[in-house]
């Protein structure tokens, strides 16, 4: 996707987790954050929408150390009627800085990307989707939105194609399997997953590799599949369940 739809959609789901936030209350749990209330998943997109945004702003090349994260974050809120405001001015902030920054501007960032800038616009785009998931579900009385499938997409290559091409993850079984996701709603859209002893091996695969698990629906379903943020009950799994119950149980993120 180009830097303006992401900073788009990183505008309208800014608006929908404050929105899904402010209906469940800060007290209420969250289901797929089994530690956090919507108080803590508040505090930490605000937090991380500050400390990407120091990136860009500063044209950072050096990872901030813990003292200069701290300046560069600010104060968290002591009083719970100041938290969404907190939350809506840091958001705000980093969607002007994306904007307003220079197209080949050099930062320090942690995947693979075309150039810094959309790496920061689609990780924080991604962030805030997930977590906005996070909030409506932690409101209960509806169905959690899904995304665009082109977004979806993006958002799968980013996940399995970056996060997991990276050393030192969990994802590794001691018996080499494969898992095939497949978008049926965008032509191409589908990934080969291959999990051994040393970790995963990923590429965007056509839908008739082989695999010892086939996982198949839509492409924000899977998008919040992948993530862990819904069942895969009611999508189209064929083959070896175990494969899937082993990425539901290892497949965890570490942002750095």
């Amino acid at each position: 996707m180009e830097l303006g739809e992401l900073v788009a959609v990183l505008e309208h789901e800014g608006a929908a987790f404050a929105c899904a936030a402010e209906k469940a209350g800060l007290d209420a749990s969250v289901p797929t954050c089994p530690e956090w209330t919507v108080r803590e998943l508040v505090r930490h997109i605000g937090y991380v929408h500050r400390w990407a945004a120091a990136y860009v702003r500063e044209q950072r090349v050096t990872v901030l150390d813990d003292e200069e994260e701290e300046a560069a974050v600010g104060p968290l809120p002591d009083d719970d009627a100041e938290l969404l405001p907190w939350f809506r001015e840091g958001h705000s902030a980093l969607v002007a800085t994306l904007r307003g920054a220079p197209a080949d501007l050099e930062c320090w960032h942690f995947l693979r990307a075309p150039t810094p800038l959309l790496f920061w616009a689609r990780r924080q785009a991604h962030e805030l989707a997930v977590h906005r998931s996070d909030a409506e579900s932690a409101a209960g009385d509806t169905p959690v939105t899904g995304v665009g499938a082109p977004f979806a997409v993006d958002g799968i290559d980013e996940l399995l194609l970056g996060f997991y091409m990276r050393r030192g993850g969990r994802l590794r079984a001691d018996q080499p399997c494969s898992l095939l996701v497949e978008a049926v709603d965008v032509p191409d859209a589908a990934w080969l997953v291959r999990i051994g002893p040393d970790g995963a091996q990923i590429a965007r695969s056509p839908a008739e590799s082989n695999a010892d698990c086939v996982l198949r629906g839509s492409a924000s379903d899977l998008y919040l599949a992948l993530w862990n943020r819904r069942g895969t009950d009611d999508l189209d799994v064929h083959g070896d369940r175990s494969v899937l119950d082993l990425w539901r149980e290892r497949a965890t993120v570490r942002w750095t």
